[in-house]
């Protein structure tokens, strides 16, 4: 091999393994894993208001299915957990500036969100339904019948729910709420014709509601996989929650918190 040969290959094996060397302390030292293993505090974004995933009791105090989950996840890490409660917008921005470290928010796994963050998941698979006073609304098996002028809905703001009527049911008039509680009481008040939600928050609002003259329709008319959100990039944090995950689901731990929040209606008294 010629001299300047011989130099120039030394010279990007040189190159290669500082940038190697570069790449792992980066990782290691980038890996939120390591932030909060120094701090000992996980801290976890949700909205705390989307029953029964999170919502809070009559204390003030955090439950729910997304609560207990974080508090599996802080327990296997080793340290404590601190909720971080924002309105369900401001949950993936508080991500990516680095306020939280993760989210756990019945959050849905999209296309657009997944672009901008990381996904563990899914957790859970939900679907969207009709909350409404109106059977005639549930009992139509064509969701393009409810793309009207006629008609008025409401949903979570910057919710795939919203996304769902603006792109499917455009004639139709959206009005977005900022939690659960108000949507519900749109639909009581007559304000709009239906709430467009998650299955479950249908279902917990007929339970919650006897009385009122509310129907669902309970079968899902959408896919919906929710997702742990992380910080894009930090392939050591997305390798651990998905093995925490996996290990829940194998020893049916994650099976236990949905029928302890999704189908024991128990705790209703516990809510706010």
């Amino acid at each position: 091999m010629k001299p300047v040969k011989r130099g120039l290959l030394l010279l990007l094996v040189l190159v290669f393994a500082t940038a190697c060397a570069h790449t792992n302390s980066g990782t290691m030292t980038s890996s939120g894993l390591d932030r909060i293993a120094q701090s000992g505090v996980l801290r976890v974004g949700t909205a705390a208001n989307m029953p029964p995933l999170n919502m809070v009791d009559k204390s003030g105090v955090p439950m729910g299915l997304d609560v207990d989950l974080a508090s599996y996840i802080a327990g296997a890490m080793g340290v404590e957990l601190s909720l971080v409660i924002k309105p369900f917008p401001d949950l993936l921005p508080a991500l990516e500036a680095g306020e939280v470290d993760m989210v756990i928010s019945g959050m849905t796994i999209t296309p657009e969100r997944n672009m901008k963050v990381a996904f563990a998941g899914p957790y859970h698979i939900s679907g969207k339904a009709l909350l409404t006073k109106f059977k005639s609304l549930v009992t139509s098996e064509d969701i393009s019948k409810l793309n009207s002028e006629a008609f008025a809905f409401t949903a979570l703001e910057s919710s795939t729910s919203a996304s769902l009527v603006e792109t499917m049911m455009p004639k139709a008039r959206l009005v977005t709420a900022k939690d659960y509680n108000a949507a519900v009481d749109m639909v009581l008040t007559n304000k709009v014709d239906a709430l467009v939600a998650d299955y479950h928050v249908c279902v917990l609002s007929l339970l919650r509601h006897p009385n009122e003259g509310l129907v669902s329709l309970i079968t899902p008319f959408t896919y919906e996989p929710l997702g742990i959100a992380m910080p894009a990039g930090d392939a050591q944090m997305m390798n651990w929650t998905t093995n925490f995950l996996n290990t829940m689901r194998q020893s049916d731990e994650l099976i236990k918190l949905k029928i302890k929040w999704i189908e024991d209606p128990s705790w209703l008294s516990d809510l706010k």
